[in-house]
Formats: structure tokens, C-alpha cells, sequence
């Protein structure tokens, strides 16, 4: 009996996706629980797999956008075919060509020369061009030359003009799922929030010399690199303790103010950025988070990671530093209140005690939705931020 194969549920909110790639062609034999098409939404690519083994059949092509539930084709239940001994091989048709080729030049008949020129039909007179030439009349020097005329009449056509991007080579692509939807948030952040941005600089001094005293004995014991980011998920935390509204969101005319820190990490992937979320930082040790963060760039980057991590985030963490970013503005992750910009770390001299020193400086910076929070309480997070980084031993005390 034939099975039907049908979209199944992608993801919450996901209503539709896109047929990326048919990784197993129309009329295959395919295995149960084999991949048979990729799924594109705008968030991963989901693999579709084959309910039954049998003949393949699909009425889909890459491109087409499928609902959920939609029939895309079907399988005829069946045993994989046996393989068939392989017979000899006959003697190659092309063995006998030379032969061939050989008979039939003997056989072909001498090539004809050339039919001889027509003679000229009795009674006329063969012309030849210096005939013609004395035969014409010759020109009048007192008469006014005349246009010459022209064999065939020629239209004159006006140019047209060429527009400049007509004569430019372009590359035209459409749009994926996960393009689009970036595309529709980014804007959505921008016309739908009171969206501001405060920097500050922090000295990173005391990270850095932390982070290479235990660097070694961390990944030996735990197995994954210590990092910056989980110190500044780790200081958010305590800067969200400290001000709560940038832990917020707007419903409607109601003020939500998260009692958990599920901090969402901006990840780039060739696909465009994913922000797949840590929940419960507070309770996190650095270790966890870092292993959390490793496992989720990795599935990122893969299109494999599972559509639970990638929502419900109550703060968000993006770092252009890792791409040079000297100083940004990030944008809401609506409907978050507020977004914090990571950027490169640069040796400049700064005043200390009354004295230009050498030190590596970031700046952060602060985008947050002036309509909950308050310019004195994002300067406050910031403060709050750049306090705990500087000194780091505030954030295994939760100052």
C-alpha cells in the first residue's frame, strides 16, 4: 500500500518552509527513516525523512515553499531489488568501426572533380568588367554631384539610452527563508521601537590575565576553551539583576519584567545569524556555559540545531569584535528590551592614576527600548558591566 509523505511540524510559529534541496531524486529506492529532501524555514534546514522503504516518488521540486501537512509524494512499499551478476561484456560495437570505415572506403566511389564552367549560351556575347567600364558614361564636370543611392533604404534609429545598471554584471539571488525573516525583524525593530544606544569602555586588562592563569587547568578539566563570552554573560546577569526593565519586553500596554535570564548569543553562519539562547544563566557555572556555547556554534554552523534553542530569549549578546568591529550599534532582538554590543580589543593609552598607561580597551554599547528603560538605568547596566569585568572576582561573589 503507498504511503504518503507529508510535511510534518517544523517548529513553533513556523507555519511554512521551503524545499532547499531533493536529496533523493523521483524513482529511487530509499530506506525507512533516510533523508530524502531538506527543508528550509526562516530559522534552520530540517531534513524531511522517508516514513517506509520503497519506490520514491516526489511532486515537489527545490524551490517550491510546502505547508505544514501538505502531501509532497508518496512511497510504494518494496524490498530492495537484488543485484544482478554482471554478464560479459560483448564485444565492443567500436571494434569493429576501423573495419567498417575500411569497406567503405573501398566500396565508396571516387570523389567527382568539379562540373567544368557554363559556356555562354550560343549567340551572346560574354562581357567582361572592362566592357562594363567603358561602357558607362562618364561624369560631367559641370554638373553638381548627386547623392549616391543607396541599394537598400535604411531606417535611421534613434539611440536609446542605457540605463547604468543595465551595463553593470549582476548576480541575482532570491532571498532565504532565514535571510527574510532577519530582514522582517530588523525592520520591525526599527520602526516599532524607541530604540536608543549608550556606550561605554571597559579595561580588559584583568580578564585577559585571569583568562591565561587558568586557560590551561580550565580545558583540561572541563574539555572546552574558557572564553570572554561566558565573562560577559556572567556580568550581564548581575547588571539584569541590577536593573530589571532592560530584562523586559512591551505587550501591549503592559510592562513584562523576566524572572529568568535566558541570554540569547548572536552566532554568524554562512546561512546569515542565528541567536540560539542559554537558558538560566544564573544558575550556570562558567564551564556549563561554555560547553552550552561550543555545542551551539557547532550545530549552528551545521544547520543542525534544534529549533527549542533558538527562542525564547530575554536579553541578547552580539560580539563584532571577532570580525575587527571597533564600535557599533547592535539592534533589538524584538521583543527584547535590550541588546548588548561586544567590539575588538584594542591597546590604547589611557590615564590611570594620573598616568598615560597602555591598556586593552573595548567599548560596549548598550541598544535598548527608550520606552521601558530609561537612559539613567542603561548607563547604570553598562557601569555595572564594565565594574564586574574589571574586577572579576565580583562575579563569583554575584555583586
Amino acid at each position: 500500500m503507498t504511503v504518503e509523505i507529508k510535511v510534518p511540524p517544523l517548529g513553533e510559529s513556523i507555519s511554512e518552509g521551503v524545499v532547499a534541496q531533493i536529496l533523493k531524486p523521483n524513482n529511487t529506492f530509499v530506506e525507512k527513516d533516510e533523508e530524502i529532501i531538506e527543508i528550509e524555514t526562516d530559522k534552520i534546514n530540517q531534513p524531511l525523512y522517508a516514513p517506509e522503504t520503497g519506490v520514491l516518488t516526489l511532486t515537489v521540486k527545490e524551490g517550491d515553499t510546502l505547508q505544514i501537512g501538505q502531501v509532497i509524494g508518496s512511497i510504494a512499499p518494496s524490498k530492495k531489488p537484488e543485484e544482478k551478476p554482471k554478464q560479459e561484456e560483448k564485444a565492443s560495437p567500436s571494434s569493429t568501426k576501423p573495419q567498417e570505415k575500411r569497406e567503405s572506403q573501398e566500396k565508396a566511389p571516387h570523389a567527382e572533380s568539379p562540373p567544368p564552367p557554363k559556356q555562354p549560351a550560343p549567340g551572346v556575347a560574354r562581357r567582361f568588367p572592362e566592357d562594363t567600364l567603358k561602357a558607362a558614361p562618364l561624369p560631367n564636370p559641370d554638373e553638381e554631384p548627386s547623392e549616391p543611392k543607396k541599394a537598400f533604404p535604411v531606417k535611421e534609429s534613434k539611440k536609446e539610452e542605457v540605463s547604468p545598471k543595465d551595463t553593470q554584471d549582476v548576480e541575482r539571488r532570491p532571498m532565504s527563508a532565514l535571510r527574510k525573516t532577519v530582514a522582517r525583524r530588523l525592520l520591525q525593530a526599527t520602526q516599532e521601537t524607541a530604540m536608543l544606544t549608550t556606550f561605554n569602555e571597559v579595561d580588559m586588562s584583568a580578564v585577559i590575565a585571569f583568562r591565561n592563569k587558568e586557560k590551561k587547568a580550565f580545558e583540561e578539566k572541563h574539555g572546552v576553551r574558557l572564553g570572554f563570552m561566558s565573562f560577559f554573560i556572567k556580568a550581564a546577569v548581575q547588571a539584569l539583576k541590577a536593573v530589571p526593565e532592560v530584562n523586559g519586553a512591551i505587550e501591549g500596554e503592559d510592562l513584562l519584567y523576566y524572572q529568568t535570564y535566558h541570554v540569547g548569543v548572536a552566532v554568524s553562519t554562512d546561512r546569515g545569524l542565528m541567536v540560539p539562547v542559554i537558558r538560566e544563566c544564573d544558575k550556570r557555572s562558567f564551564a556549563e556555559i561554555e560547553k552550552q556555547l561550543d555545542t551551539y556554534a557547532k550545530q549552528a554552523r551545521s544547520g543542525r540545531i534544534p529549533l527549542e534553542a533558538l527562542g525564547g530569549g530575554s536579553f541578547t549578546i552580539t560580539n563584532g569584535g571577532v570580525f575587527g568591529s571597533l564600535l557599533s550599534t547592535p539592534i533589538l532582538n524584538p521583543p527584547q528590551s535590550g541588546v548588548l554590543g561586544m567590539h575588538n580589543i584594542v591597546k590604547r593609552p589611557v590615564v590611570i592614576d594620573d598616568k598615560v598607561v597602555v591598556r586593552p580597551m573595548m567599548y560596549l554599547a548598550l541598544s535598548y527600548d527608550h520606552r521601558i528603560v530609561d537612559g539613567k538605568g542603561a548607563i547604570t547596566f553598562l557601569v555595572n558591566i564594565k565594574e564586574n569585568l574589571e574586577d572579576p572576582a565580583r562575579l563569583l561573589l554575584e555583586f
